[in-house]
């Protein structure tokens, strides 16, 4: 779907389809078919964006084979699909039953990091659509924060300057721009905006910036105002938003509330854990079940945020809640002025078929439902702060 800014600019909306399994190109086309038609018809659009994730394995056949690719392209208009954003983060092995800290592999000290990262750029340049100006691929914000050091932080640095020039080269031998953007993420190397926006200063700011992401930055607790004055600071575009919302517990010291809390514990994924002190300091654990520990755990003075993307149009049963309020809030950030400082908007729920017992989708057609009802919320909030439609609809 495409919403116009008052400035002109044409802000895509799309959900990412790293919330399905599939690793190969057959698994990705049928989710097509299982997934993407009925979500768009559900809405009565005329065009549905996806934001695709390709695993490594995936991306190097396409990027080898010319034919292939244009039949993905071909499916994607066959059912009115069309993709300007990949999320390059996970690079194979996303729906494992155990992912936890493997997400973070290969990081960007490790050539692999690079080489995928441009074979999807390749690739969506290929595939963008004619209405669409540029391209984003969003990654890893460098890696896990242990062990890193300086050497791996250098070689890092060296390669996103790599990449600058592969993204360049891609623009000279195809007109198109594809841009990458790092998603900063709690418990990584930059795990803020703030931090993120200081390690890529010194990058090419035309062909690299920064992925929000809402449910990691209310998580850090960081203030949508603040992250973007730091971005600014540094000259770091924001390349794209990650609509997403994190759980959270006003009241984690409540036996009940704890109670409510262990049901998310589950073994596929991190969920970081963070509290902030009442001095603006931010405790945290790498995992919920670490923070419930009765040993070792967050005191539970204060709320907690969660990393544990939550569906975004409905809050969580009480005692818990979401931070659906900090959503609302980066939104009007980064489009409620007289420029939209970002043209891509990612719906980012991964976590439906991990959710506890009863709150999952009953099949193919509930997880269409709740993906549906999450573009629906989000095309309402941009509508809310006066973007509107670009595109024809359908009943």
């Amino acid at each position: 779907m495409r919403l116009r800014h008052r400035d002109g600019t044409d802000v895509h909306l799309a959900y990412c389809t790293n919330v399905h399994p599939a690793e190969d190109l057959a698994g990705i086309t049928a989710q097509f078919d299982l997934y993407a038609l009925p979500v768009r018809e559900r809405l009565g659009a005329a065009t549905l964006g996806l934001g695709l994730w390709l695993s490594d394995t995936t991306a190097a056949a396409l990027d080898t084979d010319p034919a292939a690719l244009a039949r993905l392209g071909a499916d994607l208009v066959a059912r009115g699909l069309e993709t300007v954003t990949f999320n390059g983060f996970p690079y194979r092995g996303f729906h494992d039953p155990v992912v936890k800290h493997a997400v973070y592999t290969p990081d960007w000290s490790d050539p692999r990091r690079l080489d995928h990262t441009l074979r999807l750029a390749r690739i969506l340049a290929v595939l963008l659509p004619d209405t669409a100006t540029h391209g984003s691929v969003s990654t890893l914000p460098f890696a896990w924060r242990t062990p890193w050091p300086t050497e791996r932080h250098d070689t890092a640095l060296r390669q996103l300057d790599l990449l600058a020039a592969g993204l360049k080269q891609i623009e000279a031998d195809t007109g198109r721009v594809i841009r990458v953007a790092v998603e900063p993420e709690p418990g990584c190397v930059t795990e803020t905006v703030r931090h993120t926006a200081a390690a890529l200063a010194a990058t090419d700011p035309e062909r690299i910036g920064v992925c929000l992401d809402a449910c990691h930055l209310a998580v850090a607790h960081e203030d949508p105002h603040e992250a973007l004055r730091a971005l600014a600071v540094h000259e770091v575009p924001v390349v794209k938003l990650q609509a997403s919302a994190a759980l959270c517990a006003d009241r984690p010291h409540d036996p009940a509330v704890r109670s409510a809390l262990a049901e998310f514990v589950e073994p596929r994924f991190l969920h970081q854990t963070r509290e902030q002190t009442p001095d603006g300091s931010v405790l945290g654990r790498d995992d919920l079940d670490e923070a419930l520990a009765e040993d070792g755990g967050l005191p539970g003075h204060r709320p907690w945020r969660v990393h544990y993307h939550v569906p975004l149009h409905t809050e969580p049963a009480p005692p818990l809640s979401s931070t659906q309020h900090e959503l609302r809030a980066t939104l009007r950030t980064l489009f409620a002025g007289e420029r939209a400082l970002t043209g891509h908007v990612e719906v980012e729920t991964y976590t439906w078929t991990v959710l506890p017992e009863g709150r999952r989708p009953a099949g193919p057609d509930g997880l269409v439902d709740g993906i549906a009802a999450e573009l629906a919320w989000t095309k309402a909030e941009l509508n809310a702060l006066g973007l509107t439609s670009a595109e024809e609809h359908h009943s």
